[in-house]
């Protein structure tokens, strides 16, 4: 069908009466998110949706997060496919990074389209999910300790997962605090140097975002947290490069896909000696 002949199909703002026909769209496409995770992005993102004739047939979300904004949920019912519509939602949340740096992480048949707007390769994220079998933590070297976070530590949190994503995470994290089940940390010398969150999402529960030193201080703080939901179906993203894919096998949780981080610019850049080691969600990095 030539763009000439192609139906006038709707374009406009998400809105939170939108989130359960989002929701129902995603779950004919079989992803795994609840109507709770769509409700949570919506609140934290700027969202758009294609219609044709008051139906919901597309959507895709912009997240803003200080220099760079994350593009995700780009999606289109199966039916609709190869008529444009991706790429008409794309160009509105690329519109709505404004001066932000674009990234977003692509599936293996999105990358081409993004590809064509200008988004290049800078690493891999690796999903991770299954029913856990909860390895035992390690000891922790001397001058270091575990503690359960409270809604003191809210503020620190922030800081650390800024750092170690180069994103401003103030408005997501805010939100997630709202649904955390348990949140740990790792202290040295009264300083907070990693943490990371458990959650009810999808099909279970995740783990993430994961923010530490360096891969021992990180698989403690999950081994940690998994010993809380013997048994239970986790899910995890990662870097390919956070050394715990192996590791996470071990605890049950398999390697199920691989997504592209892609960026239209320069890839933000952790600091402090800290380090990202499993992300908020696919969608919001």
């Amino acid at each position: 069908m030539s763009s000439s002949q192609r139906p006038a199909y709707a374009y406009r703002p998400m809105t939170a009466a939108d989130v359960a026909a989002a929701h129902a769209l995603s779950v004919q496409l079989k992803w795994p998110h609840r109507l709770e995770d769509w409700a949570m992005l919506q609140r934290v993102s700027q969202g758009f949706v294609a219609e044709d004739h008051g139906r919901l047939i597309g959507t895709a979300f912009t997240c803003p997060q200080g220099d760079y904004a994350t593009i995700g949920l780009v999606i289109v019912s199966d039916e609709y496919q190869g008529q444009g519509i991706g790429r008409k939602l794309m160009e509105q949340a690329l519109q709505a990074c404004g001066t932000q740096t674009a990234m977003l992480n692509a599936t293996l048949a999105g990358a081409p389209l993004y590809a064509s707007q200008g988004f290049v390769d800078f690493g891999h994220i690796q999903q991770h999910q299954g029913n856990v079998s909860p390895p035992a933590p390690k000891d922790l070297p001397s001058g270091e300790r575990l503690r359960r976070l409270t809604e003191a530590d809210r503020n620190n949190v922030i800081e650390l997962a800024n750092a170690g994503s180069d994103l401003d995470r103030h408005a997501v994290l805010n939100d997630l605090f709202d649904s955390v089940e348990d949140i740990v940390g790792i202290e040295r010398d009264g300083q907070l140097r990693g943490f990371a969150i458990l959650r009810p999402f999808g099909r279970g529960r995740y783990i993430g975002p994961v923010v530490a030193e360096n891969p021992q201080q990180a698989k403690h703080l999950i081994a940690v947290l998994l010993a809380q939901v013997p048994d239970a179906f986790v899910r995890m993203d990662v870097p390919s490069d956070s050394g715990l894919g192996p590791w996470l096998e071990e605890a049950g949780l398999k390697q199920v896909d691989t997504v592209a981080q892609m960026v239209r610019g320069s890839p933000p850049q952790a600091r402090g000696g800290i380090k990202q080691f499993a992300l908020v969600s696919q969608a919001i990095g």
